[in-house]
């Protein structure tokens, strides 16, 4: 890609996932700019920016991931940045933290989704740019514009080059159905639902299985992974169901506890994860591969400043 202006851009790094910004960097051959971080003994968190952000376009890239800090950092990034005029500052968050508690599902609880959106607001974000929301009625949460991305192109890139006969794509629930109909368009492939009910958090079984997988390649597709208990789960009902190879493409790979050691233990061929949550100690014959989002949110950030389109970057099915 060619040089882009950056007369008025620039792009800073939170702690949380400097090598996904480092990537988004270097494809767009632009200068990561200077930021100095420091913790207190009391656990404080202290940010300056060392160059002038006056009047310039300043995009913040920052996973909100566990722990609580990572929030806690973008949120003082911002006031920051709104404290230095910058024109327009744009919180990148590649995974948005909290996105799961997005409605009152049972009495006395909060809708956490909504409140990070309106914190982002008020801490001084003028738009939100974040990849596969785990529901997408969040964008409506948020009162600035945000640009939801889709990581379907990273993986089924890697599936058309990589040509996987009699395949069949999986949606691990009924709220994936979309995303899953989109690969399955996208790949010239059947798609499969699985049926399950979720007695408490992190816990699921698996009810039924919609659809034939006798004798196919699997392609289970799904936004994040976190104790990885549910998808060995539906791995292990395919395989008893016939499945010959299965696959996995998730977009956020939260591996909490045992989960590396689940997946590595399970019968899944490989699972392709992003890079949206840094992983840092997979061994080099893992099961788990990782694909960068560094060129969709590279993309979409040029085409934020200048003011282009970027719902062009995906082929979504709306119906």
């Amino acid at each position: 890609m060619n040089k882009i202006d950056v007369s008025e851009l620039l792009i800073f790094s939170g702690s949380s996932n400097v090598g996904l910004t480092d990537k988004i960097c270097k494809y767009l051959n632009v200068k990561k700019g200077l930021i100095s971080r420091k913790v207190f003994s009391d656990g404080e968190i202290w940010i300056k920016f060392k160059e002038n952000i006056r009047g310039r376009d300043v995009y913040l890239i920052q996973s909100t991931m566990p722990p609580a800090e990572n929030l806690m950092e973008l949120l003082i990034m911002l006031d920051a940045a709104k404290r230095s005029s910058a024109r327009r500052v744009t919180a990148v968050i590649p995974y948005f933290g909290y996105a799961r508690q997005d409605r009152k599902d049972q009495p006395r609880v909060a809708v956490t989704a909504k409140l990070v959106a309106d914190i982002l607001t008020k801490a001084g974000a003028d738009k939100v740019i974040t990849m596969d929301l785990h529901a997408a009625q969040i964008q409506g949460f948020f009162d600035i514009p945000l640009d939801h991305l889709y990581a379907s192109p990273i993986y089924t890139d890697e599936f058309e080059k990589n040509k996987r006969s009699d395949l069949v794509v999986v949606s691990p629930d009924v709220g994936g159905i979309k995303i899953a109909r989109s690969y399955a368009r996208k790949l010239h492939a059947g798609l499969v639902l699985i049926d399950k009910r979720r007695p408490e958090a992190n816990k699921a079984e698996v009810m039924n299985i919609i659809g034939d997988v006798e004798g196919k390649n699997v392609l289970i597709v799904d936004d994040l992974i976190d104790t990885a208990g549910t998808f060995v789960a539906s791995v292990a009902a395919l395989k008893k169901r016939g499945a010959v190879k299965i696959y996995g493409a998730v977009t956020h790979a939260l591996l909490s506890g045992d989960a590396i050691e689940k997946i590595e233990n399970s019968e899944i061929d490989e699972l392709y994860v992003s890079d949206t949550i840094p992983q840092n100690s997979l061994k080099p014959d893992s099961k788990i591969k990782i694909k960068t989002s560094a060129t969709l949110f590279a993309e979409s950030i040029i085409r934020s400043h200048q003011g282009e389109s970027i719902s062009s970057l995906f082929e979504i099915d709306k119906s």
